[in-house]
Formats: structure tokens, sequence, C-alpha cells
């Protein structure tokens, strides 16, 4: 049995083209935006608060309407343990792993998990001495917008990144304008400012590259009065976004992984306030201090300005004089 006979048609391609051509675009939107979401990029010092600071932010920001979203890009994975009440929370990158090996896919709910309001995930990190963690953020984030970070809903995201670390993975969110503003956490000690310090000079070191992340601001946490902190947000041109006390109610709270940005807390107040400078901040270029002038902001005494650097000799080196050999290069005088 013969088959039948297909005939073709021949498609007129430019006559299609012109059609196509002439048909009007969309009209562009002039209406008011509805809704933009903030993504705000938190960095710190290892211990200084973070975690503690962005768990009763994020849960203050719910309770207040908002749509929340807390991302830990620290490889400890703890952002989010005070907000789950210590319970850890499956990371991105193991539960990537582990799903790969079975031949699955990550969906959403293997990742985020979420608490009165809002919602929550850890990327996560290599095991101890078995990887970087920097590569280990930007595999998570790589991974988040196969997800669809870019389209999801969210009034904040809060991103909390740890400040030790300068290496490129940790810088991702300056780097490729990833948020649209820096807020550091900081409190009246040398190595927390330090660690601000650098976290300043990164955006404006992209600033000059053609970047458009700034820095919104500090919060100043366990504020002892000393005003190291405030004084340092001052000279950098960043405005003090809150001051969390150095209370011993708040430690052991925190300690005992209790929510105290709560509305009906003694703490709320603050936290609720913290929400609102958070929202209405802007991004500033800020003016990064020399190493000299950061170590002016604390007495000489604890931080050893008036030593005199002396320079070493050959013979604290080797136990013996320093000899003076003849040189073996060749000199040719000049023509």
């Amino acid at each position: 049995m013969n088959a039948p006979e297909i005939k073709s048609h021949p498609v007129n391609f430019q006559a299609q083209l012109r059609q196509e051509a002439a048909i009007e675009p969309d009209p562009v939107h002039t209406g008011e935006v509805k809704k933009e979401t903030q993504i705000i990029a938190i960095y710190g010092k290892g211990g200084i608060g973070k975690s503690f600071t962005l768990a009763n932010l994020s849960y203050m920001m719910a309770q207040q309407g908002k749509k929340v979203l807390l991302i830990g890009c620290d490889p400890k994975s703890d952002t989010t343990s005070l907000l789950f009440g210590g319970r850890a929370c499956p990371t991105i990158i193991e539960t990537s792993s582990k799903k790969k090996l079975a031949g699955e896919t990550v969906a959403i709910g293997d990742v985020c998990f979420k608490r009165d309001g809002v919602y929550a995930m850890e990327l996560g990190g290599p095991e101890v001495g078995r990887g970087c963690g920097g590569r280990g953020i930007i595999h998570g984030f790589e991974l988040l917008e196969k997800l669809g970070f870019h389209e999801w809903g969210f009034d904040y995201v809060l991103l909390d990144f740890l400040g030790d670390v300068v290496c490129g993975g940790f810088g991702l969110p300056i780097a490729r304008d990833m948020c649209q503003k820096v807020i550091v956490v900081a409190s009246n000690d040398l190595q927390s400012l330090y660690v601000a310090n650098n976290v300043c000079s990164a955006v404006e070191y992209f600033r000059k590259l053609g970047g458009n992340v700034g820095v919104a601001g500090m919060v100043i946490n366990r504020d002892d009065g000393t005003g190291e902190a405030k004084a340092f947000a001052e000279q950098v041109g960043i405005p003090v976004l809150s001051v969390i006390p150095a209370d011993d109610d708040i430690r052991r709270k925190s300690a005992s992984y209790e929510i105290i940005g709560r509305p009906d807390s003694v703490w709320g107040p603050m936290f609720a306030e913290l929400a609102l400078n958070v929202g209405e901040s802007t991004p500033r270029r800020p003016n990064p201090l020399s190493q000299d002038d950061l170590l002016a902001l604390f007495s000489a005494a604890s931080v050893g300005r008036d030593v005199v650097l002396e320079p070493a000799t050959q013979f604290d080196m080797c136990g013996r004089t320093e000899s003076t050999k003849p040189s073996l290069e060749v000199v040719y005088d000049e023509v």
C-alpha cells in the first residue's frame, strides 16, 4: 500500500516577519509600582550577633505584615537556629548532593521552611577541610536561581553573610549587584569594626568598578556605652540603625533560642524601630578608614599604638653576626 502524498505549501517567511514586526509592543507601565523586593546583605564578624539580630528582625517584619525570606549564607548554618527554636534546618548544599545521588531534583519544600510568616533556608557549606566555603555559596545561589529566586514575591530577602572571610564567594552580593544594600553588625571592639571596615572597603572597591551596592547602616550589638562603634559609623559616613544593649535578659533569652522581636515583648519596640529603619534606609557610598584611623578609635593602651617597630637583625635570626659577602654580579662600565 502506497503512503499518501503529502503536499507542502511554500511559506512566505518575509511576509510573516513583516506581520510580526508590525505588531505594536505592550505600552510601558506608567502606574504606581506595587511591589519591589528589597534584597539586603547583612555582614559582620563571626559571633557578633548577626543571626540573633536577623532572626528577631525577620520575625518582627513578618508580624508587621511583610513577607520575609531569611537566607543563611554562613557555612556554620546557624542563621535559622534561633528562628526554629534551636532545630537545625536542612541545608541547600547537603540536600542538593543527596538528591543528585538519588537522581532527583530539589524542590522548594526540601530546603525552605517557615514559622509564623517568616520563610527561611540555609545555603550550608562543605564538610570541614573538604572544600571551599566561598564555592559553596556560589553553588547555593546558582541552585536558588534554578528554583526561581528572582521570581519570588517577597517584600524583603535578608542574606546573612560571614564578614571575616574576604574571598569572592562571600562577597558575591556586593560584587554582582545581587542586593541593593548592605548592613553591618558590629560592637565596640576592634575586631568587629575591622570586619565592618573591610566590608565598607569592598563596597567602595566595586562602586569604583561600576557597582551599585551601598552600605545602608550599622546595627550596634551588645553596646556597653564606650562609643567606638558609633564613632566608626560617623567617620565612615553611615547611619546607626539600632543600638542593642549588652543586657543580661537578652543574653539569656537568646541562649535559650527565644524570639524577643515580638510586638508584645519588652524588646518589641526596639526591633520595630529597627525594621522601620532597615526598610527606609538608603544605600550610601562609605568612606573606609585606614588602619591607623581605625586604631585611633580606641585608646593607645588597648591597641598598642605607642609600640615602636624595631627591625630584626641577622644575629636575631641566626645567632651570629651578619657578614657581608662580595657580590658575584658583573657590572659593565658604560661605553
